[in-house]
């Protein structure tokens, strides 16, 4: 994990197309350097942020558009039913991000959420803030969490992907 730097600002909001809120640092880059997961601090605004890796790469975002089009999203879900073992590792990569997203708020904000009543957001809800463990909400953010962590099913996204950078020739984030 990097500090956001003025030009991973830059590079961040061309590749989202918007300007980055709640990032606090560069997770994962891509082979040419530029920024390929960030992660998102899990709190916005006074409010609970349930998502804390986002994935920014271009090239990985759109392969894995094409995977949730292509009906990828039923197809993990049904396996997930059947393999218990791949649900069993699943259940635990959602039990680590739940640790890991309530290890990184600051006591004052932990204290407000609960104040509040909206800990439980962070503290029982898994991945992207999914309730369900069987569902799989958006394969964007499970290939996020795969990159810069363990996900069985970023994992089974990403091994489906057949490009997962740029070209040598043709480098999307040089351009930005």
């Amino acid at each position: 994990m990097e500090p956001l730097a003025v030009t991973d600002r830059r590079i961040l909001t061309a590749q989202l197309r918007r300007a980055p809120r709640g990032v606090s640092a560069v997770e994962t880059r891509c082979g040419f350097g530029f920024p390929q997961v960030v992660l998102v601090y899990p709190m916005m605004q006074g409010e609970p942020f349930p998502t804390l890796f986002w994935l920014s790469c271009p090239v990985l975002v759109q392969a894995i558009d094409r995977l949730e089009a292509a009906g990828w999203i039923k197809r993990l879900e049904e396996r997930l039913s059947r393999d218990e073992l791949l649900a069993a590792r699943f259940a635990g990569a959602h039990r680590a991000y739940i640790e890991e997203r309530l290890a990184l708020l600051e006591p004052a904000d932990r204290i407000a959420l609960e104040a509040a009543g909206r800990l439980s957001s962070l503290a029982e809800r898994g991945i992207g803030g999914t309730a369900d463990r069987t569902r799989v909400k958006c394969l964007h953010l499970h290939a996020a969490h795969a990159l810069a962590r363990r996900n069985p099913i970023g994992e089974e996204a990403l091994a489906m992907v057949p490009r997962r950078a740029c070209s040598a020739d043709d480098v999307l984030c040089a351009r930005f």
